[in-house]
């Protein structure tokens, strides 16, 4: 370990991070709570329940159109966090900032737009298999209705998408690549500056589901050369109901409106409508305000902390977790990929995922089981299901501890 990281884990204070989080004093079933579902969703600081606590008390209005103090307020404290989110990605402006109600609705408006303005019939979309189904559906959305084609990259025994097989899927015909910049069942990071140079080579357009590596590490958006690029807050220590999508300035202004009505318009008349720019041309209505000053006040929370911080004490995690399982000779890991996130998915011999899930849960750790909304990369595993134990700013060495300890009572009892 260099001396710098040294530095960041002896000044990484776990203990005063987790005062921070009142769901964290309660317990579970008489235990104190160990919340190991992060890659779901993580908990929420005070300070995100404070500012949205504060905006709905004193400054709430609808935002953009009131001249009223309230709106005024409302309206500052909502483009305050998208800045905050421009920052967090390195985006290039606000105006490439666009807000969601989620990741999937961020999905949804991308495959919409294209497939209004540039993907018709027999045109290609390159996918992995390790995709969320939130970047699976939206594309047999056009394959459906537009006669898009769907062609599927493999990935290796670690999560990782190969780029010469990546290269290889691309034809003149290919329009777009949507793929994950992490995954969210074995926690491997794609390199992601490699396969936008890939997919741009060939004249395509790349997205990224940021979903996760945007909770675990620095992104740069210009840096990795994203076309789009998408994440949501509830994973972020933010709130529910609001997502973010990442759009290059020069593909928003390309892109058609997803969702008609209010704020998304320039000029209406009888006869004819002209639309605003990008990004409110895609914020149809009442956005949701109070959650996007929820995430912003959470990216900012994560910001002062540091993220290369909080890296460093997940990577720690990561390796404990990762060693101890290890060890635990009726256990099974998928993926190792060097650096990945703190995302272990994992079966128990002998066990159901929802056994294992349902009695370590009585003993007060929190853990997922399931497909984890990616059945092609189950598939490729050869299983149906899988455990999974996820990792936040906030989780301990003793909870990592907690976590085998259940495991190993879970062996013993369904052995």
């Amino acid at each position: 370990m260099s001396e710098a990281a040294a530095q960041t884990v002896s000044a990484y204070d776990v203990a005063s991070l987790r005062a921070q989080f009142p769901i964290l004093e309660r317990e579970a079933y008489g235990k104190p709570l160990v919340y190991l579902d992060n890659a779901a969703s993580a908990q929420k600081p005070r300070a995100v329940i404070e500012r949205m606590t504060d905006t709905m008390t004193r400054s709430y209005a609808n935002v953009h159109r009131g001249l009223h103090l309230l709106s005024n307020e409302a309206t500052e404290a909502y483009e305050d966090a998208r800045k905050a989110v421009a920052q967090f990605l390195n985006a290039g402006g606000t105006d490439e900032i666009v807000f969601t109600s989620g990741g999937t609705d961020a999905f949804n408006l991308v495959s919409y737009a294209l497939g209004v303005s540039e993907i018709g019939e027999g045109d290609e979309i390159v996918l992995s298999v390790m995709e969320h189904h939130s970047n699976i559906v939206p594309w047999h959305l056009l394959r459906e209705r537009k006669g898009a084609v769907l062609k599927w990259v493999d990935v290796t025994d670690d999560g990782l998408i190969d780029p010469e097989a990546f290269a290889a899927a691309f034809s003149s015909r290919t329009k777009l690549a949507a793929v994950s910049h992490m995954s969210n069942v074995m926690g491997a990071e794609t390199d992601a500056a490699e396969l936008s140079r890939i997919a741009h080579a060939h004249g395509a357009k790349i997205l990224f589901d940021g979903c996760q590596a945007a909770v675990h590490g620095q992104v740069d958006v210009q840096a990795i050369g994203a076309d789009y690029y998408v994440m949501t807050g509830h994973k972020l220590y933010g709130p529910s109901g609001i997502g973010v999508l990442y759009g290059r300035k020069d593909a928003l202004a390309a892109m058609p409106p997803f969702r008609g009505g209010g704020e998304m318009i320039d000029i209406v008349e009888q006869d004819r409508v002209t639309y605003n720019d990008p990004p409110h041309r895609f914020e149809a209505g009442t956005p949701p305000i109070i959650e996007a000053i929820g995430l912003g006040a959470a990216l900012n929370w994560i910001m002062d902390i540091g993220v290369d911080a909080i890296a460093a004490h997940e990577a720690r995690l990561a390796e404990k977790a990762l060693q101890a399982l290890g060890a635990l000779n009726f256990v099974d890991v998928y993926g190792r990929a060097p650096g990945k996130a703190p995302i272990i998915c994992f079966n128990v011999d002998g066990a159901h995922p929802h056994d294992v899930s349902s009695i370590v849960d009585r003993a007060g750790v929190a853990i997922r089981a399931g497909h984890h909304c990616a059945q092609p990369l189950m598939k490729r595993l050869g299983v149906t299901a899988t455990c999974r134990a996820s990792f936040a700013a906030y989780n301990t060495e003793d909870e990592v501890d907690a976590l085998v300890e259940g495991l190993i009572k879970t062996h013993n009892l369904l052995g």
